[in-house]
């Protein structure tokens, strides 16, 4: 026996060495196999949470080869045309996939439009056969398509899932066959401080979905008849399918997918200052009729928006603008009109409330911005104005307990407060509107709202309702941040909120909007606006809503017969009286006004769930109206049917989705982490800790034995 194994057989402690060494490596051999397992765990949890808890820009998506993996069908081309007359713009855009596996499949594709979209035409083309979508309503759709699928023929079922998100089904694509998905819609050209805009989302940011986001009730989302709240707890009332909203996302290491091919023609009527996209490198070229054709330069990959700007020569820019169509007896007027360009001396006395959206899907480029901008925001406060700033993650809380004047002292407090401020956890909102929306209607001064955000979520129904019920007297302006920010959330809370969204999808942009917006908000709105004159039947949005500084206000009217001596008067800064004159020689006869009033009527038909209308009979208009004008809606949706059966009735049909890109300037790191994401490999660091600890312990125990 050895001097060593002498001392270890007199220590009170003695343990054979030889089994403890076993221990240690069995202690080794268990940590390895932990790792290991959870190698494949932490495989299986980025596969699960790339697939089923975010929403990007939507691919097709093929059987992998075991159940629940999936491998993503080529998409060789995405090409997108767009047509600019005036302020309406029609866009067709055509999806080209392949399948590349050697079976049958159903495929889904997910893909962002514009939310003020009026979607209403699709078709579904293999080799050379064509076939169109009807729209039907949305169950009938959905049974036209179920059936056909079952007997083995192609077709295609178009579904919106939000006002910006839309699917599209394919059914028993063959081995090696290439589809073709082709889908129209119509929209307004956005104007604001004199320049007009036009956006094509083709991308769209992981959606957070909090725990418990939605009570049972009539004001809730239902948006396929099945499933529940995919993200945290499961919540009643909130009716996504998990497939139709939250396809797998591309990891850092893997190249981006889908690239897209862009032409746009645009005939803005008027000479043009500037043409600029803000983001894609693109080349024009001017035509002989005054039009210009524009295309993307290099290789574009479908990672952040597409926005186009231009700028009219501002001795040609109008101060209201009509555009007509006639359909049967109806007259349908789209009416734009700018305010008056001068400024008040003085801006007006008031308390905003700032809110800055601090959850993972901020970080990297998105909170440098929201910060600057921020920053620059409170700058803005004077001695006789009040404030407050409100974050919100995971978590919300504010800088102070209740506003405070523009002080120097408080000023400071609030810089330092906002450089602290760092991106992590998820993005619930309700807590934060909660906080900042108080329900009053007697504020002593104007009180605005301005919520910094790229708001992805899945919950807009319940936060629209939050606003609706707790807005009082204030305003809302919402701030877009990042390259793919919510924009239907967005827009939808600046107009139920009465303000304005600004949208911010680079750091050299924050000065310029950020100064555009507060120089508006610090000017008096022309409010309580009434139109008056010709046979109005209807003029959406009713009331209208409030006019400010660099901003248009737009209404769509139905009448009777000509509808001239139309007159648009309010008061401007609560007390001046203004007013414009409508003439008939300002009419321009524009094709598609019709669709784009259906369109508007829907939204606020939908809007009107939030106040409390009758989900029934909101459904039944909104089915009528979308009937009518052939558009998708929630209650309806395009569906395209092959007569011909293409696959062999012994022959299985599988069921995939694709991957998708993440948002440029996203991380990765941050958005797939904590709260972010459902589910992240915290506990296999636990085990690791512990078997570590354990082995810590057993090396000491060795050490005093060897002592």
């Amino acid at each position: 026996m050895t001097t060593a194994n002498k001392r270890c057989m007199n220590h009170k402690y003695a343990v054979d060495p030889g089994c403890l060494m076993m221990v240690c490596y069995l202690a080794g051999m268990t940590l390895l196999v932990l790792l290991s397992w959870f190698g494949v765990a932490g495989a299986v949890i980025a596969e699960r949470t790339v697939t089923l808890d975010e929403i990007q820009r939507g691919q097709l998506l093929l059987p992998g080869s075991e159940p629940g993996q999936y491998l993503a069908a080529p998409m060789l081309s995405m090409d997108v045309d767009i047509n600019v007359s005036g302020i309406v713009a029609r866009t067709t855009v055509k999806q080209h996939f392949k399948n590349d596996s050697n079976v049958w499949v159903e495929a889904l594709y997910v893909f962002p439009l514009p939310d003020e979209s009026a979607v209403d035409h699709m078709q579904m083309q293999i080799g050379e056969r064509i076939i169109i979508g009807e729209v039907q309503e949305k169950k009938q759709a959905r049974k036209i398509y179920e059936a056909a699928k079952k007997a083995g023929k192609k077709t295609s079922l178009l579904t919106q899932q939000r006002p910006n998100i839309f699917t599209t089904a394919v059914a028993n694509i063959g081995p090696g066959e290439t589809v073709t998905i082709q889908i129209e819609y119509q929209q307004v050209v956005k104007r604001q401080n004199n320049i007009f805009s036009l956006r094509f989302p083709m991308v769209v940011g992981p959606r957070y979905q909090p725990g418990n986001c939605s009570p049972p009730g009539s004001t809730t989302i239902s948006l396929l008849d099945e499933g529940a709240c995919i993200a945290g707890a499961p919540t009643p009332g909130v009716k996504d399918n998990e497939e139709s909203i939250f396809p797998p996302v591309i990891p850092p290491a893997e190249r981006p997918l889908n690239p897209v091919s862009l032409h746009l023609n645009l005939a803005a009527g008027m000479d043009l200052a500037r043409v600029d996209s803000l983001y894609h490198g693109i080349a024009s070229k001017k035509n002989s009729d005054n039009t210009i054709d524009i295309h993307f330069t290099g290789e574009v990959m479908a990672d952040r928006d597409f926005v186009l700007e231009w700028e009219p020569e501002k001795t040609q820019v109008p101060v209201v603008s009509i555009f007509s169509e006639q359909r049967g007896e109806d007259n349908y007027l789209l009416l734009m009109v700018m305010p008056p360009q001068q400024q008040q001396e003085e801006a007006l006395v008031r308390e905003t409330i700032f809110i800055l959206d601090t959850s993972g899907s901020m970080g990297g480029k998105s909170i440098r911005q929201a910060k600057k901008a921020l920053q620059m925001a409170v700058a803005r406060m004077r001695p006789a104005d009040r404030f407050n700033v409100i974050e919100f993650n995971t978590v919300s809380h504010s800088l102070f307990s209740a506003s405070r004047p523009g002080s120097s002292d408080n000023l400071q407090q609030a810089y330092s407060f906002i450089d602290h401020l760092e991106a992590r956890g998820g993005t619930d909102i309700k807590p934060a509107l909660e906080l900042a929306l108080d329900g009053r209607q007697d504020h002593e001064r104007i009180r605005q709202v301005v919520f910094l955000t790229d708001a992805c979520v899945g919950n807009e129904e319940q936060l629209l309702t939050l606003i609706h019920n707790r807005l009082g007297d204030s305003r809302l302006f919402t701030v877009g941040i990042g390259s793919a920010p919510n924009s239907y959330f967005m827009t939808r809370a600046a107009a139920m909120g009465r303000g304005t969204y600004t949208f911010i999808g680079k750091l050299d942009e924050v000065q310029e909007k950020m100064t555009a917006l507060f120089t508006m908000l610090e000017q008096p709105a022309v409010t309580d606006l009434v139109l008056t004159g010709g046979d109005i039947v209807e003029s959406l949005p009713s009331p209208l809503p409030d006019l400010y500084q660099g901003e248009p206000m737009i209404a769509v009217l139905t009448g009777r017969g000509a509808m001239d001596n139309l007159q648009l008067s309010g008061l401007k800064g609560g007390r001046e009286p203004w007013q414009v004159n409508l003439d008939a020689a300002m009419v321009t006869d524009r094709p598609g006004i019709g669709v784009l009033r259906a369109r508007k009527k829907i939204r606020i038909l939908m809007d009107s769930l939030a106040a409390g209308a009758d989900p029934e009979k909101v459904k039944n208009e909104v089915a009528e109206l979308a009937l009518d004008n052939h558009l998708v809606s929630r209650y309806t949706s395009l569906v395209a049917v092959e007569q011909k059966v293409s696959r062999p009735g012994n022959k299985p049909l599988h069921k995939n989705r694709q991957k998708t890109n993440l948002p440029a300037g996203w991380q990765y790191d941050k958005v797939f982490a904590g709260s972010a994401a459902t589910a992240t490999p915290s506990t296999m660091f636990l085990l690791m800790g512990m078997s570590l600890f354990v082995m810590a312990g057993m090396l000491a125990v060795l050490n005093r034995i060897k002592r």
